[in-house]
């Protein structure tokens, strides 16, 4: 098993402190119920859990097979006509009794007939419980086995699937956030650019202004409005699939926390380590192959069964002490020789257990891989952000400048349209690289299975 390891302290800073930011810094009240609906009616998470009830039972089927089985058999079987053979008692018998009947002077040896018996029987019943068990069989064991690592890669298979839709709802719900933020940016530049046109029409009457300055500042309107129907487009369609993703109607409106939170970043000490459910699904996957191979190899052992039989049979359904009968035996199997297919099948199952060890390795690396890439997006997002906050505070400043400059005439008009611009962009960079830092925090959490799951129960 390949465990997370090689990372400096810097990087196990960045990570936990993001951890507990989530835990912490960030209103997760709202979200965490998301999630909780989510895990509960997700469409594919419930098909994987009954898949994983499928394996259990699958497993406890396996089980079955080492404990006796009783039946109840019967059978009626009825035929005339066909093969008979016949059977000379008449003509071996007659004359004995001939000679007796002489020797005695009396007729206490009457004459008998031959006798044809049909090999079809007559009116033949036989009702009898049988109960079986398995003495020696190494194909139950590693059967067993099998299944028993099949429910187990079931068991994580849901177990990935929910950290991976616990990724997607709050990738999807930061998103949505982001998208709702636009939303209120763009309403904000308009109500800047409205407020520029106002200050123009102002300068215009007092004679300083121009009107050049009012049909610029009604572009600028039209072009915010545009800007505001795209935003709003793009804030429904993130709703509908978040919706989606909880198995809700597309149309149901999402609650949110308007509370904004500071990102600085408590340090807290890392656990040992991190373990991804691939790997253990590799793992059992391994075991399984083993399995596969260790029954091939084992194939001579012989294989014992035992049965008892107890029942009656008789004809005409007479039921007599005689009709009552008890059986019990032994059966034994052996393989002596089967054109060699058992050594191509075990050579079959070597190649397949070292498929897997390899694909083991090869997953082990690329989680590792994709764990180092997230932990550098994690951190590349958060000193986005943290410099966007600095471009925020500058750009709010400038704009406030210009606006007062232009009033008193130091400033042109086409600067406060480049200041207010700015402010703009910057406040929409700002809402994207926050939830971008989001984001990727969550899928840190999704790479590293450092979120606990049993949180959502």
């Amino acid at each position: 098993m390949m465990f997370y390891n090689g990372l400096d302290f810097m990087n196990w800073f960045i990570i936990f402190s993001c951890l507990m930011f989530a835990a912490q810094s960030f209103p997760q009240a709202r979200l965490d119920k998301y999630i909780r609906q989510g895990l509960a009616d997700n469409i594919v998470l419930r098909q994987k859990t009954i898949s994983y009830q499928k394996a259990t039972y699958a497993l406890k089927t396996a089980t079955t097979y080492f404990f006796p089985t009783v039946t109840l058999k019967a059978d009626y079987t009825s035929g005339e006509g066909g093969r008979a053979i016949s059977i000379p008692i008449g003509d071996i018998m007659n004359p004995v009794y001939n000679t007796l009947n002489m020797l005695t002077q009396s007729n206490a040896f009457p004459q008998i007939s031959n006798v044809e018996q049909d090999f079809f029987p007559y009116k033949f019943y036989d009702v009898k419980f049988r109960a079986s068990m398995p003495l020696l069989n190494s194909d139950i064991y590693f059967n067993r086995e099998i299944n028993k690592n099949k429910e187990q890669i079931s068991t994580l298979e849901l177990s990935a699937y929910k950290r991976d839709l616990v990724k997607e709802i709050k990738s999807a719900y930061y998103n949505y956030l982001s998208a709702v933020n636009a939303v209120k940016i763009y309403e904000s530049a308009m109500e800047l650019a409205s407020e520029g046109k106002r200050t123009n029409e102002k300068l215009l009457e007092n004679g300083v202004g121009l009107p050049v300055y009012i049909l610029r500042s009604e572009s600028e309107i039209e072009n915010v409005r545009s800007q505001i129907a795209e935003a709003k487009s793009n804030k429904e369609n993130a709703k509908q699939y978040f919706n989606f993703l909880l198995n809700r109607s597309p149309e149901d409106e999402i609650l949110t926390d308007t509370e904004e939170q500071s990102l600085d970043l408590p340090l807290t000490q890392p656990p040992a380590q991190f373990v991804r459910e691939e790997l253990y699904m590799l793992n059992a996957a391994v075991d399984i192959n083993r399995s596969l191979l260790s029954m091939k190899r084992f194939n001579w052992i012989p294989k014992i069964n035992a049965f008892v039989d107890y029942g009656a049979q008789d004809q005409v359904w007479n039921m007599k002490k005689q009709s009552r009968y008890y059986l019990f035996g032994f059966m034994l199997e052996v393989p002596l020789f089967e054109s060699f297919r058992n050594t191509f099948q075990t050579e079959e199952s070597e190649l397949s257990l070292k498929f897997t060890e390899l694909e083991l390795e090869k997953t082990a690396k690329q989680l590792e891989l994709s764990k180092s890439m997230s932990i550098n997006k994690l951190e590349a997002a958060r000193q986005n952000y943290n410099s966007t906050l600095k471009q925020e505070e500058t750009a709010a400043a400038y704009h406030r400048l210009i606006n007062k400059g232009y009033r008193e005439g130091i400033n042109s008009f086409i600067e406060t349209v480049d200041a207010r611009t700015q402010l703009t962009q910057v406040r929409l960079l700002l809402n994207i690289n926050k939830y971008k830092y989001l984001t990727a925090l969550a899928e840190f959490e999704r790479e590293a299975a450092a979120l606990d799951l049993n949180q959502y129960k």
